[in-house]
């Protein structure tokens, strides 16, 4: 809570109310979806329901739990009230309208409510070692949950039981689930980004896109592999080989100091050298923690200065209409002098 404290004076604030459930598991370890904590000068306050009685008192550290039999909004408002005269943080995207009026209502008109400046994010953008350790073994996990399903895949098989398949294997390998729905997306749906699963069966001779994740300790990995069912043709091994290189550039720019969208444009830069650039429609990465999308992100013109300690993800990919996608994607964290992967499944071109 020191670290957060010490950004009071730079939001003009006495207070912040935090509401992002991530961001409030950061801060004081509750795991449940009904919370909000207060966080002034001299104290933290964790307010939840009832329902949450006893996991608020197993979990939450560094705060004092109150109970809410009226409401959780009603009663931070009624805390809040009896304060008077207070400057309180909160992140406007964070909470909806309906909320922030009930709060304004219970606080009264004395409490003036400044944006928090994303502050709470800033501090997860920078992991210690702790969370280090939990992401590297959600890496590591999913990597060998992957490698573990190669054998299966093959032509007559669907893309709905491979993905079943992995999140089974997560939860078997000790991970408390999957990161985020699994996407498995076969032939031309490999050209979707973001495809879900369905029950289309493999077929000879396409591409495969596998975007998946696991979650040890709360703290998440993203991995994407790219193979093909059958032998590939000479432009899928081209086009492959085109992403793979855009990664690793990207990679090779990863550093303190350096901004996060020159990491972007270090894989912009490859992939136009193979006149690919277009086909690349999405950001280079982002960061990665309690949740599967964090501070930064690795896209055009971002201006955030990378620092050590961050853990983003690598991921440029092409996506051709009517022939397929190829997304390489791994984990990486921010070195004194470059970075280093967290996710460990092989990389080479598959064909099987």
């Amino acid at each position: 809570m020191g670290r957060l404290r010490a950004s009071f004076s730079a939001l003009g604030a006495d207070a912040i109310l935090v509401s992002h459930l991530p961001s409030i598991r950061y801060l004081c370890g509750f795991s449940g979806s009904a919370g909000l904590l207060l966080v002034d000068g001299a104290r933290a306050t964790f307010f939840t329901d009832s329902r949450y009685t006893f996991q608020a008192r197993e979990e939450v550290f560094a705060a004092r739990v109150q109970i809410a039999k009226k409401g959780i909004l009603r009663a931070v408002g009624e805390v809040l009230r009896s304060r008077r005269r207070l400057r309180v943080a909160y992140s406007p995207a964070r909470m909806a309208v309906a909320e922030k009026h009930a709060l304004e209502a219970g606080a009264g008109s004395s409490i003036r409510w400044v944006a928090d400046g994303n502050a709470v994010e800033k501090l997860r953008a920078i992991k210690d070692a702790g969370e280090l350790s939990a992401i590297r073994e959600a890496a590591v996990l999913i990597s060998e949950v992957f490698s573990g399903l190669v054998p299966a895949i093959r032509p007559g098989v669907s893309e709905l039981e491979l993905a079943a398949d992995l999140e089974r294997e997560i939860k078997r390998g000790g991970g408390s689930g999957a990161s985020f729905e699994t996407i498995v997306a076969a032939g031309a749906r490999s050209a979707w980004a973001h495809a879900r699963p369905t029950a289309k069966l493999l077929e000879k001779s396409e591409l495969v896109v596998f975007d998946q994740g696991a979650i040890i300790r709360g703290y998440c990995s993203d991995m994407t592999r790219t193979v093909h069912v059958g032998r590939a043709s000479a432009k899928a091994r081209s086009l492959y080989q085109a992403v793979l290189e855009a990664q690793q550039a990207a990679k090779q720019a990863i550093r303190p100091g350096v901004r996060a969208g020159d990491v972007d444009q270090a894989a912009r830069r490859t992939l136009k050298a193979f006149k690919l650039d277009k086909y690349f429609t999405h950001s280079t990465g982002h960061g990665l923690g309690l949740e599967v999308h964090e501070m930064p992100r690795l896209g055009k013109n971002e201006e955030t200065i990378l620092r050590q300690g961050m853990i983003l993800t690598v991921e440029p990919g092409v996506y051709i209409e009517d022939f397929g996608g190829i997304r390489i994607e791994d984990d990486v964290v921010v070195t004194a002098k470059g970075c280093d992967d967290l996710t460990t499944a092989p990389r080479e071109f598959l064909e099987l």
